[in-house]
């Protein structure tokens, strides 16, 4: 993990990471993650961790309030967002990531793919 992450960086990583992908294995949960952290070094999206979790619009459980009522994340999700932190990168440098079973017609699908696992699509 790198120096410069905090812990409050990692919990809000676990955390999201959580209330995301609860139900999808260790290698989608570090997806989720890496999404969050591609964001960091390109320029269309906020400069911290905290920026890029909370913008408007961007994590469907931070607009449902799924997110507030995560507590403590699990050990597996914690474990992702270590990996994630770690430069663990099974999107290949996914952007945004969606589940087609909930997800039709949206511009996802107008995007380059870049992985699909577990239940989750992952687009540049």
């Amino acid at each position: 993990m790198e120096e410069s992450v905090s812990a409050e960086e990692l919990q809000l990583l676990a955390r999201l990471i959580e209330a995301e992908s609860a139900a999808e294995s260790l290698d989608g949960k570090v997806a989720v993650g890496a999404v969050v952290l591609n964001r960091l070094s390109h320029n269309d999206f906020p400069a911290t961790i905290q920026d890029i979790i909370y913008q408007k619009g961007q994590f469907e459980c931070v607009s449902n309030g799924a997110l507030a009522k995560i507590g403590e994340p699990s050990e597996e999700s914690v474990q992702a967002a270590t990996k994630a932190f770690g430069g663990e990168d099974p999107t290949d440098g996914a952007l945004f990531f969606f589940n087609p079973q909930k997800t039709k017609g949206s511009w996802f699908w107008q995007r380059e793919q870049a992985a699909a696992i577990g239940n989750h699509v992952f687009v540049r």
